[in-house]
């Protein structure tokens, strides 16, 4: 968006992020500025120093949101069945769309080109039977990709796969599984699903399966939110506990507006402690009711930062996060008349 915007920025290795002098994050990053190793969620100093040249920009939400709704409505007009993943990305059914003879290949360049028309922008695209390969499938020949798995691919593509590749893989799951010689798809097969679920849990079930190029779940069009949280990074790394607790009480109180404003009530409050030597880590409390409000979650705070190391280590992010969510019960005339 900013490259289409401003084409003075157009082959330039482009951030968008926070500001490298201040200890900000990429948020995104073009593909000349990937070419020098720089990825999303990295801290801006360090993709400055990877690529001194790199223009940084201050992200502007409100038009990338824009150009979202815009895609989504352009994806309705072929199916219902759409499941956002993220500004820039969701998955679609097709499976029962008429158009262009109900060719999942066809349609899928027909939204590229509709994209690009109506955007400026361009856009990757993955087709195959089911979400992993999908998901797989777009991240191949981008930008401007168009990647087929068909069903009698499918099995032979996962064998081959790295398990680095494997949508829902991080660093630390690849370690482990690299630990017990399992370097691809094909490494999966032998495995049991009782094995397999003794090393990585529930997981193991999802890995058996994939192995296998099978994945049942559906494309979901209204997905459930599970948590909702905010985060900040420090200029200067905390060292003081009692700061922290005013900076955590003051993110919980702004998280707690974003919970009302939604109708939603939490019964888990998780806080999120970087430390300056970037080793990150969480701790958790789940009530047996949900917080009936502020006053219920800020005594947790204290207890919550108790459990890390916040005494012995500088603290460089903070973040709180409420989850366990469900609906706000509505209150009816009686709880109204009630009140008064």
């Amino acid at each position: 968006v900013e490259q289409r915007d401003d084409p003075g920025l157009r082959g330039k290795p482009v951030i968008v992020g926070g500001d490298p002098g201040r200890r900000g994050v990429v948020a995104a990053c073009s593909y000349e500025a990937r070419a020098f190793g720089i990825r999303s969620a990295m801290p801006s100093a360090r993709a400055r120093n990877l690529c001194p040249q790199a223009v940084f920009i201050r992200p502007r939400f409100d038009a990338y949101r824009q150009v979202s709704v815009q895609i989504r409505r352009i994806f309705e007009e072929f199916t219902p069945l759409v499941e956002p993943l993220s500004l820039d990305e969701a998955y679609l059914d097709v499976s029962d769309c008429q158009q262009l003879r109900g060719s999942a290949t066809l349609i899928a360049k027909e939204l590229k080109a509709r994209i690009l028309a109506e955007t400026g922008l361009v856009a990757s695209a993955g087709v195959s039977y089911n979400k992993f390969l999908a998901k797989v499938a777009s991240d191949r020949d981008k930008p401007d990709g168009l990647f087929v798995i068909t069903p009698d691919q499918g099995p032979e593509f996962v064998r081959s796969l790295p398990v680095r590749d494997f949508y829902g893989v991080g660093r630390a799951t690849e370690a482990r599984m690299k630990a017990l010689h399992i370097d691809t798809g094909g490494d999966l097969l032998p495995l049991s699903r009782e094995r397999l679920r003794m090393h990585f849990g529930k997981a193991g079930d999802y890995y058996y399966d994939i192995a296998r190029g099978i994945d049942e779940r559906p494309v979901k069009p209204q997905r459930e939110r599970k948590s909702i949280g905010h985060e900040t990074t420090f200029q200067e790394d905390l060292r003081d506990r009692t700061e922290m607790l005013v900076r955590l009480r003051g993110l919980a109180a702004s998280v707690f507006a974003t919970l009302q404003e939604k109708q939603l009530q939490a019964s888990t409050v998780t806080i999120k402690l970087k430390y300056s030597d970037f080793r990150q880590i969480t701790r958790s409390k789940t009530l047996p009711t949900p917080f009936i409000s502020l006053d219920t979650i800020l005594p947790l705070l204290p207890e919550l930062l108790a459990r890390t190391e916040a005494d012995q280590k500088q603290v460089r992010l903070l973040g709180i996060t409420l989850s366990t969510l469900t609906p706000l019960p509505q209150s009816t005339p009686q709880d109204q008349e009630g009140l008064f």
